[in-house]
């Protein structure tokens, strides 16, 4: 398989040196959907913190994926079978949005998917991918479980 031409940062190297079983995401990946996980970590933490699939709706993660203006940046398109592996894993854990009730979130501030993950948080505006470091102290490791002390024996 042909290396991606994204450049990749420390943190995106820090994280692929991790294996599954080191992977503190929201959800346990069966072996069968490593390989996808392992691809999303690799193009997606190179620019910023990989985000876990659930935060977002599964269209949000496909329209994401198929285009290449990327939050106003130019993006080297993913081809397959690279791209219906990333897919594989992200639609797999993220859910639906029923888009007649509500419109298609691209920002993390407008998914209630985000909002539900966060109950007791009252967020500031506004909510970008860094932030999520303030309370999830290892997310560029895409740890999602470690939580600051704030939060750690909070209710």
């Amino acid at each position: 398989m042909a290396q991606s031409s994204i450049p990749r940062s420390p943190q995106s190297q820090d994280t692929l040196a991790l294996s599954s079983n080191q992977i503190a995401s929201v959800d346990r990946v069966p072996r069968r959907f490593e390989l996808g996980q392992q691809l999303y970590l690799e193009n997606c933490s190179a620019c910023h913190i990989a985000l876990p699939p659930p935060v977002l709706p599964s269209q949000t993660w496909r329209q994401l994926l198929q285009d290449t203006q990327h939050y106003g940046r130019q993006l080297q398109p993913l081809v397959d079978p690279p791209r219906i592996l990333i897919w594989n894993y992200l639609q797999t854990f993220s859910r639906p949005l029923d888009l007649k009730e509500e419109q298609l979130p691209f920002r993390v501030e407008r998914s209630r998917f985000f909002k539900a993950l966060h109950p007791r948080v009252e967020f500031s505006q506004p909510i970008s991918v860094k932030n999520c470091l303030n309370c999830h102290p290892s997310a560029s490791e895409y740890n999602f479980r470690k939580l600051t002390s704030e939060w750690t024996d909070s209710p």
